[in-house]
């Protein structure tokens, strides 16, 4: 019984929007039935320590096992995630897998108003209001990058960089035609030749039995690795992301009717792998880019894409009227192009993990939003609840003030005051 993927049996409770998936794959989190808390430790970092590590963590385990915090962590062992996640526990579980109460931060920032007067009598459940703070990941609302980029004006909108092609094993191959397929004794449609003859696979000499194996060894229905063959890194974030994560778990793919998401009635029962977004033999980028996920996804936001200010900039790039590169498509926010360095070479690469920038949504404003808009609109329009719904078809009808504050804050520091209290500056304004 334990052999088999259906463990719902063991389950002990609901599990949170993050490890649904995976919950059947009780090894995942624990790696040892009788480990303790460095066990469970260990399978947290496992899968979530890079990311933390890459967001400069703003409450690293670091800052609790320092004996000169020991007042802290009398008030939150954040030595330990499951201090604040606990798994099975939906009763108590609040946005973000979080199942402390939601004075946590309080507890340890309950004089915050002596060092930001801006902050004084604001109430302990604005904390983690959006646009403000987060546990972890802050790079887009430190108050260095605030002030750096207070005065920012709308930028030129900076078009997609073009992708990295891939190099095969030859290194520059002839490019193929249909006459050149070599799928053995396969009978190939013809239609299927043409189609692959048409794309960067062809192109850079990547044949039939490249992906479908050679002799006895052929498949008509390739795995994963035939494609982490030559994409490992794109490969490496989709199973990090939410299309690919019961598969890095061992488990059967991922389906829409797996999902919490609503999702298309139709598309139920499919399975997520590479060719579910890309197609066998075609691998339309385009295609992949808005209809792959339109396919499936059946949500408001995803529902409000066609018709939104963000979509009218892809059909103009389709239609000719617009650069290449300068449409916005679902994979532009959620799957973006990243540029990487490997050996001195700056390598473009689509990120597959749509879990890098999805939560909390703070983490999508650097590496996309910035890339149109300012600091100050990508804020305020993620704040804002029903523009998301409507993806983002309006301005947005509320504003953070975490840049004023910020400011404020920088001229306090400059400015003369007189006496010794410190908010007497702020009170004189």
């Amino acid at each position: 019984m334990l052999a088999a993927e259906d463990r719902s049996l063991f389950l002990p409770g609901e599990t949170t929007s993050g490890h649904h998936q995976i919950e059947l794959a009780c090894d995942a989190c624990h790696v040892d039935a009788f480990g303790g808390g460095e066990v469970m430790q260990d399978a947290c970092v496992d899968c979530h320590g890079d990311e933390l590590e890459r967001a400069d963590d703003s409450h690293p385990r670091s800052k609790f096992t320092d004996p000169r915090n020991a007042d802290r962590l009398a008030r939150l062992d954040a030595r330990w995630c499951v201090t604040c996640h606990v798994e099975h526990q939906p009763e108590r579980t609040r946005e973000m897998a979080v199942t402390v109460p939601a004075d946590v931060c309080f507890h340890c920032h309950e004089d915050i108003a002596e060092d930001r007067p801006s902050h004084e009598g604001m109430g302990f459940e604005t904390c983690a209001s959006a646009g403000c703070h987060n546990f972890h990941d802050n790079r887009a609302l430190y108050e260095d990058f605030l002030l750096a980029h207070a005065g920012d004006e709308t930028p030129t909108r900076r078009l997609n960089p073009h992708r990295t092609p891939e190099k095969t094993a030859e290194g520059h191959a002839p490019a193929l035609l249909p006459a050149d397929a070599d799928a053995g004794g396969v009978r190939a449609d013809p239609a299927i030749l043409d189609a692959w003859a048409s794309t960067a696979h062809a192109g850079a000499g990547v044949n039939c039995t490249d992906c479908h194996g050679q002799g006895a060894r052929w498949t008509d229905e390739p795995e994963l690795e035939a494609c982490s063959d030559c994409h490992e890194g794109e490969t490496e974030g989709f199973l990090k992301g939410k299309h690919g994560m019961r598969l890095d778990a061992g488990l059967s793919p991922m389906t829409p009717a797996r999902a919490r998401l609503t999702m298309k009635s139709e598309a139920a029962g499919r399975s997520l792998d590479c060719a579910s977004c890309h197609g066998a033999h075609e691998f339309d980028t385009r295609r992949a880019a808005v209809d792959g996920c339109l396919g499936c996804h059946d949500d408001q936001h995803s529902r409000a894409f066609k018709g939104s200010p963000h979509h009218e900039l892809w059909v103009a790039e389709q239609a000719g009227r617009a650069p290449e590169n300068s449409g916005v498509t679902c994979a532009t926010c959620h799957m973006p192009r990243q540029v990487h360095r490997r050996g001195g070479e700056a390598l473009t690469r689509v990120q597959h993990n749509q879990n890098a920038n999805l939560r909390p949504n703070e983490k999508m404003i650097r590496p996309v939003c910035m890339s149109c808009h300012t600091l100050a609109f990508s804020i305020d329009a993620l704040a804002d609840p029903e523009l998301i719904r409507n993806n983002f078809s309006a301005e947005p009808a509320r504003h953070v003030r975490s840049i004023e504050m910020a400011v404020a804050r920088e001229e306090d520091a400059t400015r003369p005051t007189q006496g010794n209290d410190p908010r007497q500056g702020e009170q004189q304004r």
